[in-house]
Order: C-alpha cells, then sequence, then structure tokens
C-alpha cells in the first residue's frame, strides 16, 4: 500500500484533517512570533567583540596556569559563577565584571606560581650546598618535589658506616628513589 504525503494546505479542507491533527499532536498553524533582541549600536558590537576577545584571552592562560599548576600549589579551581550561570547573552557590565573576575584568579595563580618557583630555587641552591658538603648539612633531607621534579626520591646526608662514621665526622649524600613498594 503506498502512502501519500498530501500538502498541508490539502490536510486543513479534508474533513478528518482537524481528528488526525488533534490524535498527533500536529498543529500546522504558523509559530508564535519570537520577540527579537534590539539591534545593537555598533559601538557595542564592538565593545562586545573586545571583551569577549580579552576573556577568551584570560581563560586560555588561566588553563595554561592549570596545566603548571602541581597539587601542592593547593589552588581552588572553581569556575561557579551563579550570576552569570545559564545560556544566555550577557551585558557589557556582566563581560566586563567576567573578565575582571578571570583577570583576578590568573594573577593569583601567577603569585602562587611565582611564590613556588623562589622555593624550589632555594631547595636547589641548597641541594648544591647539600653536594658540595654532606657534612656541614647533617641529617638534611631534600626530596625531589622540594627542587620541582617529577617523581619521588630525595637527597639526605647520612653518616658513613652509622655511630662510627658520625663521630669520625664521615659524611656522604644518599639518593634514595624514595618510591613506596607495592602491597
Amino acid at each position: 500500500m503506498a502512502s501519500v504525503i498530501e500538502h498541508p494546505s490539502t490536510l486543513r479542507s479534508s474533513p478528518q484533517a482537524g481528528a488526525d491533527e488533534a490524535a498527533f499532536g500536529l498543529s500546522l498553524a504558523p509559530p508564535p512570533a519570537v520577540a527579537l533582541a534590539p539591534p545593537l549600536a555598533p559601538r557595542e558590537t564592538a565593545a562586545r567583540r573586545t571583551l569577549r576577545g580579552q576573556i577568551a584571552k584570560l581563560e586560555r592562560e588561566l588553563a595554561e596556569a592549570a596545566a603548571r599548576s602541581t597539587p601542592d600549589d593547593r589552588i581552588v579551581w572553581s569556575t561557579a559563577t551563579p550570576d552569570l550561570a545559564g545560556p544566555r547573552l550577557l551585558g557589557l557590565g556582566e563581560l566586563e565584571r567576567l573578565r575582571d573576575d578571570l583577570a583576578e584568579r590568573l594573577h593569583e595563580v601567577r603569585v602562587v606560581h611565582r611564590e613556588r618557583a623562589v622555593r624550589e630555587a632555594l631547595k636547589r641552591d641548597q641541594l648544591t650546598a647539600l653536594l658540595r658538603d654532606p657534612a656541614r648539612y647533617r641529617f638534611v633531607r631534600i626530596t625531589r618535589r622540594d627542587v620541582g621534579e617529577p617523581g619521588c626520591g630525595a637527597w639526605e646526608s647520612r653518616p658513613r658506616l652509622g655511630l662510627i662514621g658520625m663521630l669520625a665526622g664521615w659524611w656522604h649524600v644518599k639518593i634514595s628513589s624514595g618510591c613506596p613498594l607495592a602491597a
């Protein structure tokens, strides 16, 4: 049996059309008019484009900063902006506030990264001194994480031959893998 697809104008004229529309929930009425946003002024359009570009740049830099972060940085990565949530067109004021929030978060992350870089540089200097003169840095332990290297492990100044080495002043640097054994 061949089915025939009728043109919408012919459906209205058939006596059964109203029953078919009601049965299937179809409506051939034109869609309701959608209220469109008023057209934006050219200056506002340019300002919005500039702000969106700045926001995209800040988001990209924040993502790169997140990739460089370590768990020791203890940075709270919240993306919650409840007043800006949901699908809608942000106004100029909201775009500016979003840009300012992103810039502030990026600044905070960069401060944390700078502080970590300073701590790591100090530990690397201490490691160099430890390797040069282990007796001066008795029982000092510097981990790979302290100097910004990935993985586990540590350098530690220990007496050679235990108590005898400690009394005789025989010190050396022991490098351990530091990785825990698999259970």
